[in-house]
């Protein structure tokens, strides 16, 4: 045998190693590449949280957004002229009607009042002489020893003097008067807030700055504002009967007062298409305060007995709303809805579901028509 054959005869036994070991190389490569198809054909189980339909009763609500205002404000101002001798109250107080808040200086006034007090006295003198000359002119003239004309003439004199006494007293009620405006004291009960003048500084009937401004706090009112769309289930709320209003913080987390609707303003807004209304807080713990700006939810009826479930169940699609039902063999459904009333983190369903139906509450985005889900905290079986 040649060299050459020799070295053909290597060269074919070198291909078909290279053959074989290449064979082997691609079944196992396709073994694991089906091994793969049919782990993969079977879907995980989706950890999701589930809640059940129910019937339940649920409060309907409106919201707006309202301004806290005080029940009352009033500016306390000077009514005379003279130096403003004492401030009476502390800056932030609550004063109580007819508590002394300031004083002025009250001599002049009391000088006015004595002097008028004084020209009543002589007036009443006068006029008590002259009725008793009355009364002897009126004896003598049967007998003619006083004339007719003598007998008029003091008739008028009594008249004139009485007039004047009258006047006097009208001076009296004057000085009097402008006497107690001395005396500055509350109109109101509530809260003073900063003082507007000092002791010392002379004030004036004419200042419109004031002496300080108090504000009644309890109660307190709301002005706040819906859409004209809610006007009719309002007005059908109030002739049921008082309508409870509830505040929340402008976070709408806390709850602040609850209090009663106590007007709708007689016209719709023209440029925002909105209603104003107005509700009384009794504001117990001055959780509202003046200038407030307040989230205010309005109880306008109650569904009994309706079908609800938690509006994270209620997914939004190009169709309208639906939700994923979980079915008795761990897989889910799409399930369009017909959607009521939304209140209190939960919806009504009017149609698309039944009483004791479990819905999926979280990690919808994950989910499709049939796919596999588990309680959120279960344990995935492992596969066999």
């Amino acid at each position: 045998m040649s060299e050459f054959s020799v070295l053909l005869k290597r060269s074919r036994g070198v291909v078909v190693v290279v053959v074989v070991v290449l064979l082997g190389l691609w079944r196992i490569s396709v073994y694991r590449s089906d091994a793969a198809t049919r782990h993969g054909a079977q879907s995980p189980e989706i950890a999701v949280d589930t809640a059940t339909a129910m019937r339940s009763d649920v409060p309907v609500y409106r919201q707006g957004l309202g301004t806290v205002q005080a029940f009352y404000t009033v500016t306390v101002t000077a009514r005379v002229d003279g130096e403003l001798q004492q401030v009476a109250f502390t800056e932030g107080q609550t004063v109580h009607k007819g508590d002394l808040l300031a004083q002025i200086d009250p001599r002049p006034a009391r000088a006015a009042y004595e002097q008028a007090l004084a020209t009543k006295a002589k007036d009443e003198a006068q006029l008590a002489n002259a009725r008793r000359d009355l009364d002897r002119y009126t004896v003598l003239q049967p007998q003619d020893l006083a004339s007719k004309q003598t007998v008029d003439t003091q008739h008028a004199l009594v008249d004139q003097l009485g007039a004047q006494v009258q006047g006097d007293q009208a001076a009296i009620d004057s000085a009097r008067t402008q006497l107690d405006y001395t005396r500055i004291t509350s109109p109101i009960t509530g809260r003073t807030g900063l003082r507007l003048v000092d002791p010392g500084n002379i004030v004036h009937a004419a200042d419109t700055t004031g002496i300080v401004v108090v504000t009644q706090l309890q109660p307190i009112a709301v002005i706040f504002t819906l859409p004209e769309e809610d006007l009719l289930a309002i007005n059908q709320a109030l002739a049921a009967g008082p309508v409870k209003v509830t505040t929340l913080s402008r976070d709408g987390n806390a709850e602040l007062d609850a209090g009663t609707l106590m007007l709708v303003d007689n016209q719709i807004s023209q440029a925002t298409g909105t209603l104003r209304l107005k509700a009384t807080f009794s504001n117990a713990h001055n959780a509202l305060w003046p200038g407030q700006y307040v989230n205010v939810r309005v109880l306008v009826r109650t569904e009994m007995g309706v079908l609800t479930v938690p509006s994270t169940a209620v997914q939004l699609g190009p169709q309208g709303p639906y939700t994923f039902v979980v079915r008795n063999d761990a897989t889910v459904e799409v399930r369009p809805l017909t959607l009521g009333e939304q209140s209190d983190g939960r919806t009504v369903i009017t149609q698309g579901l039944a009483a004791n139906e479990r819905v999926v509450t979280t990690n919808q985005y994950r989910l499709q028509a049939g796919s596999h889900v588990r309680a959120a905290g279960a344990v995935a079986p492992k596969p066999s």
